[in-house]
């Protein structure tokens, strides 16, 4: 899932060599080489990246980014907890108006803390983290699901739980004697 107040964000071309295109209702505009865009903590890179605007205003309706096999299209975003997402394909098609990833050809996706997906085709829903794969005849489609992290046991005998090492833990320290008063300090003469 993208963190909610990314949607909120304008989406920024940060670089790209060349541009062409305006900015209009119903409209295209192309951007090539090393191209970078971004929207909050949601970040887009590929060779090439064609902005359709929306037809009542310049809002941005959808992106098709592509690349080529050493520079292949990536999208990585960030959740509210703080999870990275990273997605790399072929073509990579973004719909901003539902918040739709459509990575196609030989498509990986990453849920940091929760796993791995490859297909032909992957479709994910930004805002809930749905996915369907599907395999296009190019193999199966496949799935990793990481285990549910277990806590750490709780601390013995009120040591850290990193301090333990099976030895036996060290008998407490006895209260120091109180100070001297000022008057019973020795005085050089």
């Amino acid at each position: 899932m993208a963190r909610q107040d990314d949607r909120n964000q304008p989406i920024h071309v940060v670089h790209a060599d060349s541009m062409d295109g305006y900015n209009q209702p119903n409209s295209v505009s192309t951007f090539t080489g090393t191209v970078l865009m971004t929207q909050g903590t949601m970040k887009l890179t590929g060779e090439v990246a064609k902005i359709w605007t929306a037809k009542e205003d310049t809002s941005v309706d959808h992106i098709v980014v592509t690349g080529t096999p050493k520079k292949r299209p990536h999208i990585e975003q960030i959740d509210d907890n703080g999870n990275l997402m990273t997605g790399d394909a072929d073509q990579l098609y973004y719909d901003n108006v539902n918040s739709i990833a459509i990575l196609t050809g030989h498509a990986i996706v990453h849920q940091q803390n929760k796993g791995d997906a490859n297909g032909a085709k992957l479709t994910y829903n930004t805002n809930t983290g749905y996915m369907v794969g599907e395999s296009g005849g190019e193999g199966p489609v496949s799935m990793m699901f990481l285990p549910k992290q277990k806590p750490l046991p709780p601390p013995k005998h009120g040591a850290p739980a990193a301090a333990t090492t099976g030895a036996p833990a060290p008998a407490p320290a006895k209260p120091a004697a109180a100070p001297a008063s000022a008057s019973s300090a020795p005085t050089k003469g």
